[in-house]
């Protein structure tokens, strides 16, 4: 599998990242999922301290011990369960993040970490306390690389601009082009990337199709677009750019035809579901004409909402 480089950093992950948070608590059955990755050439593996209870990164380090070296680990940190865990809160503080990587560490089994990333953000977080936790922890080889996982504009341009983050995680797909007009831009001139998460939009994207749409898309839709929009939009791209490769695979190629995109993350919940994924990088690429036709049917309003927390 082909890899890109990530940022400014050394790194180089592979196309298609695994997203580990629905990988699930049965560890057997998460290291088919794991191992089945690595056949397929899959080096990036995408965690966080959130998910069921810091229980993924126990997991997803238990699985990769034996290929450590070979793999790039990315886990991220700052929303803190409560002590009885029926929820969590917003901590940026730099006691925290300095705290909660030894946790990550210690589940994860290994003494450092490849991309450490700030697990959302806000306008009024101590901004300049939080670069200066992770940049302590790269000093002290505990961390190699940060970034922020976010869609907020403000907060990103902030971290752009403060701080050295090779990356930047966030929602990128064909109904989700909001990133293109600004997002994109900032992230290319300060030479970093973009890892990009939810590439098949809840499986409306994939080969499903609507027969993956949720209750709630069905009632209020996905993002900007209504259901019946949906009806009418999907078919469409179908018709269009999925007769000679799958729609997954046409999903995918999309977000990966995007030169800022490092890798596109893709969870799966079983050993098929990450094959129909890799099988993706193995279709006809999207043509000029294909994107184009992507790009004239459905929309690249920017970031209404997420502008001022």
């Amino acid at each position: 599998m082909k890899k890109r480089k990530l940022g400014k950093s050394p790194l180089y992950v592979s196309e298609i990242g695994l997203g580990c948070m629905s990988l699930g608590t049965y560890p057997q059955k998460a290291e088919k999922i794991i191992h089945a990755a690595l056949d397929a050439g899959i080096n990036y593996f995408d965690t966080a301290d959130l998910y069921d209870y810091g229980e993924n990164e126990k997991i997803v380090g238990q699985a990769l011990k034996s290929v450590r070296d070979e793999v790039i680990i990315a886990t991220k940190v700052g929303n803190r369960w409560n002590n009885d865990k029926n929820g969590w809160f917003w901590d940026a503080s730099k006691s925290y993040i300095k705290e909660a990587v030894k946790q990550s560490l210690n589940r994860l089994g290994t003494d450092y970490i490849d991309l450490y990333q700030l697990h959302g953000g806000t306008i009024e977080d101590p901004i300049d306390e939080v670069i200066e936790a992770f940049e302590e922890l790269q000093l002290e080889g505990v961390i190699g690389y940060y970034g922020i996982s976010s869609i907020r504009p403000t907060v990103i341009k902030e971290y752009a601009e403060r701080s050295q983050i090779t990356s930047v995680m966030m929602q990128y797909s064909i109904l989700d082009r909001r990133p293109e007009e600004e997002v994109f831009p900032l992230v290319h001139s300060h030479g970093m990337n973009i890892v990009a998460r939810g590439p098949l939009a809840k499986g409306l994207l994939s080969n499903a199709l609507l027969n993956k749409a949720s209750d709630s898309v069905k009632e209020t839709g996905y993002l900007h677009y209504s259901y019946e929009e949906l009806l009418k939009l999907l078919p469409q791209l179908k018709e269009k750019i999925a007769t000679n490769r799958e729609m997954t695979a046409a999903s995918l190629q999309f977000v990966l035809a995007q030169p800022v995109v490092a890798s596109c993350v893709v969870g799966a919940s079983s050993v098929e579901q990450l094959k129909e994924n890799v099988a993706a990088l193995n279709q006809p690429q999207l043509s000029e004409e294909e994107l184009n036709f992507i790009k004239s049917i459905t929309s690249s309003a920017g970031y209404s909402q997420h502008r001022l927390q």
